[in-house]
């Protein structure tokens, strides 16, 4: 059995949540909040958002254990890019590109 929660569109590049990511993948529940918490940056917030809403629907959609629960999977994949333009140099455009993405936490019970 098994608890997904998904934050779609988060507008924070990829690159900056995956190092956050690799920290808490495979941990403990409590010990992966005590961890984003005390990480510093934007994108620990985002992700501790995610473990928590999983967290959530672990306990009252499939009446799961919060003391059993692990973070099986987190990852943070690349959403849709904004393409944006700021004047260059000579008269030239620029294109600055707004990434985005999409953070998706699994939740699953130890075996005692």
């Amino acid at each position: 059995m098994e608890a997904k929660a998904i934050a779609k569109y988060v507008r924070m590049s990829p690159s900056k949540l995956k190092p956050v990511a690799d920290l808490v993948r495979g941990k403990d529940l409590g010990e992966a909040l005590n961890i984003l918490k005390f990480t510093p940056g934007k994108g620990s917030e985002i992700i501790e958002k995610v473990v928590e809403s999983a967290a959530a629907n672990a306990e009252n959609n499939f009446d799961m254990s919060r003391d059993n629960l692990y973070v099986a999977e987190v990852y943070a994949n690349q959403g849709p890019t904004m393409k944006r333009w700021r004047a260059g140099a000579q008269g030239r455009a620029s294109m600055i590109l707004k990434r985005s993405s999409h953070v998706a936490v699994t939740l699953k019970e130890r075996e005692n």
